[in-house]
């Protein structure tokens, strides 16, 4: 299997613009640790965040942030911090592998994205990195392209 294909055909052109935003440039960006890649993929004046600190109680989840560039700072922590990590297989391949976005409810030009991490990926001091939640990403279509304006994210994979 081909993860890194996306799983939405150009005939499906706004789950194939959302797959790409999502999964495929997030991951790329992500590993060069250059936000610049996605910076374009916000609504800076109208977005926020929340973390879910991985628990399904929805009274724990906190606005984390209620800034774009508040984000970018934590998303940008993470990834120097992966950066610095030691992995036992390529990371690039471990990441898609491991990120699955399937769920993506359209209605008009909003969209509801259910982005799912799954997976263990081997690091090379023989432990592994545990992917086990999900994010809900909130997305609006304007000037002709996809862009974020919110996520509620880090929260458990299945709910319940």
């Amino acid at each position: 299997m081909n993860y890194e294909e996306n799983p939405f055909p150009p005939g499906d052109p706004d789950r194939h613009e959302l797959w790409e935003m999502l999964v495929r440039r997030d991951i790329d960006a992500f590993l060069a640790a250059d936000w610049s890649m996605v910076a374009g993929d916000f609504v800076a004046d109208h977005f926020l965040g929340l973390h879910g600190h991985f628990l399904a109680d929805p009274d724990s989840w906190r606005l984390a942030f209620p800034t774009v560039e508040s984000y970018r700072e934590e998303w940008l922590r993470q990834a120097a911090e992966t950066a610095g990590t030691a992995f036992a297989e390529p990371l690039r391949e471990a990441l898609f592998r491991a990120t699955h976005l399937r769920d993506i409810d359209l209605r008009g030009e909003r969209a509801v994205l259910h982005k799912k991490f799954d997976g263990r990926i081997r690091k090379a001091d023989g432990t592994d990195l545990r992917l086990d939640w999900q994010t809900l990403y909130f997305c609006s279509k304007g000037d002709g392209r996809w862009r974020i304006t919110g996520f509620v994210g880090y929260i458990p994979r299945r709910l319940g």
